[in-house]
């Protein structure tokens, strides 16, 4: 454009920056006539944690998983638990040099297979999430994508072709909310998890009931229709549980009632997966056609595995929705 303004092409903001203007996600820039991603090679935070984590309750359950998070994020969710890394741009917090060479040794070193892009928005870094998701699955690894989806259909079928699960943060089937608690728009998250399904990509979702603002019985039912008639109906959906946080410390935390009702429109509706997220309740995974109980959860701990070898049910023989 005129002026040496450049168009970022990663997100439906499509910022336009000026010689050394950084995008909304504050983690890309225009540098010397191109943008680039800020946090390439420099992840602010590095942990192992549990693939139940993610959460992902279909999907090697019970692997640990290596994480990276890096610094920014394209929304502005007012609820935001990581504000202090994911609203801030790479440049003012620390990371640690790691290119995706040292990522897919890193996974090796450690005896893992799984490596997930998670704790803020990682599209945003979205060059160097597909160098190291290359990298690892070259070493015979597998990745993960933990997202709440609000990129251009460019960007990710780019990089779903490396991608082997991902957790979706649906966060309303609301576009006021999404305005209004997000700064985006709904219709580009759900085109993206249209994408999702369509790559093959084992796919989980994701939704944080707030009180007074995406929890009505109405809006809970059209999510549960959209996993079920878009995505599949054994899709797994997580309601997570709210607690204050960021700019929403005036509400209360979700009630547990709140979550159980979730959880029976979500089954009334057809959906055969349904977990609760932040609570203390152990969470069963069961077999959708007969109804075995196959995998108990307390935390993030999978306290019971009675799946047979492929992820096959032991009484019935059916194939249980994930990978395993």
């Amino acid at each position: 454009m005129p002026d040496h303004i450049l168009v970022c092409p990663v997100c439906p903001h499509a910022c336009r920056l000026g010689p050394g203007e950084q995008g909304l996600c504050r983690a890309r820039a225009n540098r010397g006539g191109n943008i680039v991603p800020l946090a390439q090679n420099l992840p602010c935070a590095i942990q192992i944690d549990p693939v139940e984590k993610k959460p992902l309750f279909h999907f090697f359950p019970g692997s640990p998983i290596l994480s990276l998070g890096m610094a920014g994020c394209n929304l502005r969710c007012r609820n935001c638990q990581n504000a202090s890394i994911s609203q801030r741009s790479p440049e003012e917090v620390p990371g640690t040099p790691l290119t995706p060479e040292d990522v897919a040794a890193l996974m090796e070193k450690h005896g893992l297979s799984l490596v997930a892009y998670t704790y803020t928005e990682p599209l945003v870094a979205f060059e160097y999430v597909l160098d190291c998701a290359r990298k690892v699955r070259e070493a015979g690894g597998r990745n993960v994508l933990v997202t709440a989806a609000y990129a251009r259909k460019e960007t990710l079928r780019s990089l779903l072709p490396f991608i082997d699960a991902a957790n979706v943060d649906l966060k309303a089937m609301s576009d006021a909310f999404y305005q209004s608690n997000c700064g985006a728009s709904l219709s580009f998250v759900l085109d993206a998890l249209r994408l999702f399904a369509a790559a093959g990509v084992c796919l989980e979702i994701t939704n944080l009931i707030i009180p007074g603002l995406n929890d009505k019985e109405e809006e809970l039912r059209l999510l549960a229709r959209f996993v079920r008639d878009e995505l599949g109906e054994e899709v797994p959906l997580h309601f997570s549980r709210f607690f204050p946080s960021h700019k929403l410390r005036s509400l209360p935390p979700t009630p547990e009632t709140t979550l159980i009702h979730a959880r029976d429109i979500a089954f009334e509706e057809g959906l055969r997966h349904v977990y609760l997220g932040n609570t203390a309740q152990p969470e069963t995974t069961s077999c959708a056609a007969c109804g075995q109980p196959l995998l108990t959860r307390r935390g993030y701990l999978v306290t019971d595995n009675k799946l047979a070898p492929g992820g096959r049910c032991p009484a019935c023989g059916a194939f249980l929705y994930g990978r395993f």
